[in-house]
């Protein structure tokens, strides 16, 4: 008989991972809750949302799976993976306290700071007049963070003060992003390309397993609003052997130890969110998950067993770890509603996702099934990855099977990947400690 899994999630990001689970323990007997229509062929769906932490809890109690795959941030600041382990269910994923390292910038930046880790000028508010006051002050582009979690959104990257007092008025006042707007990190921007790392993390111990870098703009050339992501691409030429030295050497182990020495030890997938500056990296965020859509093209490129490593995480102990990059590439394109991410319809017919070209691969993380076909049912609806031996044969994939995917008003950047035209060469040993 094979293991019982549990994915929680419905996104792109937890098709992939069942995607991955199903090719890695093609035996499993595999759950998705929610899931969705498309990940219903491949795993049995269980209709319980993501965030229902009692009625996962009295799920897994009933059936006992061998491991639950925690895939969104939302669960884990709920407590979720704390409740499963009460319950005595192997739950992969960091304990809400731990969450706080995505679910609240405030508590993160103060932990980086103490701990000597690298991140731009910052400084925290609870007031709205406190914040309009230290903008006036500064004279410096800044970049104004919402505390807590808003999807990816709450982010706002300004070119001039008057940029900075709207966006403080819009999370603090206007409460766009919710209660998430209850304080704000306001840090100095710094300049580079950007570069997100993953660790599979237990305590103080880690090993990288990838790069990536996303593309957060809405439209080309990094134009429009941030966005929960619009594509990303892996591997990335820039991080090297060297500087993935110097990642876990003065961020993700200084980080993991800091959170231990806080009381809130990090069991789970790491994402450090990066800006290679002129003087080295420098954090901007950390997620405490698989991102989405870089997972998407992460799982694809990566050899290993991706549930022994997280059930050695669980059990405190990723030296044996096989997880490393596997020496090809991908390119995810994803393909949105028009007018994503603020107003956009849904409900619109899409075509051509059975004409996918070779080297291509579909993640849905706003579709739905009807009895006559595929629609949209969200602002970013598919994620169209192109595989290949390097980044630029990748890239082409992607955009061919792209163009065999339609829907009504769909938008799309074409610039993802443009820059990179290096070769992937061969595989890079995974970063440990």
């Amino acid at each position: 008989m094979g293991m019982k899994i549990l994915v929680v999630g419905s996104g792109g990001r937890e098709h992939a991972l069942c995607w991955r689970v199903r090719a890695d323990r093609p035996a499993a007997d595999l759950y998705c809750a929610p899931g969705s229509s498309a990940i219903a062929g491949i795993a049995t769906t269980v209709p319980l949302a993501a965030d229902d932490v009692p009625g996962l809890v009295e799920w897994s109690i009933a059936n006992r799976p061998d491991l639950v795959i925690v895939g969104p941030e939302d669960p884990c600041a709920l407590g979720l993976v704390d409740r499963l382990a009460e319950a005595g269910v192997h739950a992969f994923g960091p304990s809400a306290a731990a969450t706080r390292l995505e679910s609240s910038k405030a508590w993160t930046t103060e932990l980086l700071d103490r701990a000597g880790v690298p991140i731009p000028d910052s400084a925290i508010f609870e007031s709205p007049g406190d914040a309009h006051d230290y903008v006036d002050d500064s004279g410096n582009p800044l970049v104004v963070k919402a505390d807590g979690l808003a999807l990816g959104k709450g982010v706002l990257v300004c070119d001039t003060p008057d940029e900075a007092h709207a966006a403080i008025d819009a999370v603090m006042i206007e409460r766009k992003f919710g209660d998430a707007g209850s304080s704000v990190v306001i840090q100095e921007r710094c300049y580079g390309p950007e570069l997100s790392v993953f660790a599979i993390c237990a305590g103080i111990s880690f090993r990288i397993i990838g790069s990536a870098r996303d593309y957060k703009r809405a439209f080309d050339g990094d134009r429009g609003l941030n966005t929960g992501g619009v594509g990303a691409y892996s591997p990335v030429a820039d991080a090297d052997d060297e500087l993935l030295q110097e990642v876990a050497d003065r961020i993700i182990g200084p980080t993991l130890q800091a959170a231990s020495d806080a009381g809130s030890p990090f069991t789970g997938m790491l994402y450090a969110g990066l800006m290679l500056t002129s003087d080295g990296p420098v954090v901007i965020e950390f997620n405490i998950r698989f991102g989405d859509p870089e997972a998407q093209v992460i799982l694809p490129t990566m050899r290993g067993d991706l549930v022994a490593a997280m059930l050695a995480a669980i059990d405190g102990d990723v030296s044996k770890v096989d997880l490393a990059p596997d020496g090809t590439a991908a390119v995810s394109v994803v393909l949105a509603s028009g007018g994503y991410p603020t107003s956009y319809e849904t409900g619109h017919r899409i075509y051509g996702l059975d004409a996918l070209p070779l080297g291509a691969l579909a993640f849905h993380a706003g579709t739905e099934t009807r009895d006559d076909g595929l629609y949209t049912a969200g602002g970013r609806v598919l994620a169209i990855v192109g595989t290949g031996p390097d980044v630029p044969a990748a890239r082409a994939n992607a955009y061919a099977a792209a163009d065999h995917v339609t829907f009504q008003d769909s938008q799309w950047r074409t610039d993802i990947a443009a820059t990179e035209q290096a070769p992937v060469g061969q595989s890079r040993m995974a970063v440990t400690s």
